[in-house]
C-alpha cells in the first residue's frame, strides 16, 4: 500500500490524518482522484479545473518531486512514499 502524508495546513481545510494508506493507484492523477472520493473537494483544492496541480502544490513521490504537473501521470509503486504539501515562494 501506497502511504500519503498530508501537511498540517491541508489537515487544517480538510479532516485529514496524518498519513493514509491507500492501494490500487498507480499514477498520482488516480491517487488524487481516490482522495477526492474520500475527503469531497481535496483534489479541486490541490488541482486546477483542468486537472494540473496548481502553481503552489508540491507532490513528491519517494522522494521525488512529481514531474508531470499537468496530466499526472508519474507513477505510484504499491511501496510508494506520497508527500502532498504546498510549495513555499517568496524573496
Amino acid at each position: 500500500m501506497a502511504c500519503v502524508r498530508f501537511t498540517p495546513h491541508l489537515r487544517r481545510y480538510f479532516d485529514l490524518p496524518l498519513s493514509w494508506e491507500v492501494e490500487g493507484v498507480h499514477t498520482v492523477a488516480a491517487l488524487l482522484q481516490q482522495l477526492d472520493e474520500r475527503w469531497p473537494g481535496l483534489a479541486f483544492y490541490v488541482s486546477d479545473e483542468r486537472g494540473h496541480l496548481r502553481k503552489h502544490v508540491a507532490v513528491w513521490v519517494n522522494g521525488n518531486v512529481v514531474a508531470d504537473r499537468a496530466g499526472l501521470t508519474d507513477a505510484v509503486p504499491d511501496d510508494a512514499t506520497v508527500d502532498i504539501l504546498q510549495a513555499l515562494s517568496g524573496g
